[in-house]
């Protein structure tokens, strides 16, 4: 089993920058990939980021293109969220996602179907 647990949200002014922590502890996989998403009041979870941790690939939803970065620590097994220039759009409840092995089909990473274990999220809240 895989326990993963967000950090980092809170609340920011529109312009403003956080960052997002995901540590898993756990079973490990080498070949996971790990996803970002988000769910905002009365919509549906919409995929944000998502990278293999074996570095192959990395993927950004293209409203967050140019404003979030996606990293981690491997000695720290902990994935980074990076979200600058933030916009009320940008509120939401974020989870941390991870797949223990990359997945076939269009788009795959963007499915939140697909993974396997999900952190509790973090709450960002954006004012204008």
């Amino acid at each position: 089993q895989v326990q993963l647990v967000e950090s980092g949200g809170g609340l920011v002014q529109a312009g403003g920058s956080l960052r997002l922590s995901c540590a898993a502890s756990g079973r490990s996989f080498s070949s996971k990939v790990m996803g970002w998403f988000r769910q905002a009041p009365g919509k549906e979870r919409e995929f944000v980021a998502a990278f293999s941790w074996s570095g192959g690939y990395t993927y950004y939803t293209d409203s967050v293109k140019g404003r979030f970065t996606i990293s981690r620590d491997n000695a720290k097994n902990t994935v980074f969220l990076q979200m600058n220039s933030l916009q009320p759009e940008d509120t939401a409840i974020y989870y941390c996602a991870q797949k223990r092995v990359p997945g076939f089909g269009s788009n795959w990473w963007s499915i939140g179907g697909v993974y396997d274990y999900w952190g509790q999220g973090t709450q960002v809240t954006v004012s204008s």
